[in-house]
């Protein structure tokens, strides 16, 4: 890690790329979000392809941490060590006192509580539990699931494509009724509709 940041550092220099010099925080958003959804991607590409766009997207966190360096906000260290502290805080199971667990349904409910305690109890709000940066299915999927609307059917889906008109709205809840009738499925919509669009698209593996 520290030659990537060492190579980044050179980059963001005075002498270095005019591009990685210019790049804020806000610039990288849209990069960083991409880079996540290759790497998503590079799952069922094999271990080769995974290898790679994990890689991109640690030069993400990297160029981050090296512009945060630059403000005096935070550096590396300060990332890894409040993710290493987050994971043995919320395993108090494996690193604390607390007893063994065996079932990951077991662990979930841990890892929640440890949560509401980082916030002093509070249970958050709808917003802080889904990112805006989520895609538009997966998002939907999770304020469904979250706001406890029941899963969908086929049926559902029929009848709101029969009674949607054709706006923005209509469609969106159109959407919204394939979403919940992806959960019904057991099928994850972002996923299933990512790895539909890879298929179909020209120059694509059929294999």
């Amino acid at each position: 890690m520290q030659e990537l940041l060492t190579t980044m550092r050179r980059l963001r220099a005075p002498d270095g790329c005019p591009w990685d010099r210019e790049q804020t925080h806000e610039s990288l958003r849209p990069y960083l979000l991409e880079e996540a959804a290759e790497a998503v991607d590079a799952v069922a590409q094999g271990p080769a392809e995974l290898c790679s766009e994990l890689g991109d997207v640690l030069l993400q966190v990297a160029f981050h941490a090296v512009i945060a360096e630059e403000a005096g906000t935070f550096g590396y260290a300060d990332i890894e060590r409040s993710i290493v502290d987050k994971m043995v805080r919320r395993h108090p199971h494996v690193f604390g006192g607390h007893p063994q667990l065996n079932q990951a349904g077991e662990v979930l409910g841990v890892w929640e509580q440890v949560k509401r305690e980082e916030r002093g109890g509070r249970e958050p709000t709808l917003a802080e539990q889904i990112p805006a940066g989520l895609g538009a299915l997966e998002r939907e999927r999770q304020v469904q699931k979250k706001t406890g609307v029941a899963a969908g059917s086929r049926a559902s889906l029929l009848r709101a494509i029969e009674e949607a008109p054709e706006t923005a709205e209509g469609i969106g809840a159109v959407l919204a009724a394939a979403v919940a009738w992806a959960r019904a499925a057991g099928v994850n919509p972002e996923l299933a509709l990512r790895d539909h669009t890879a298929r179909t698209l020209p120059g694509a593996s059929r294999d």
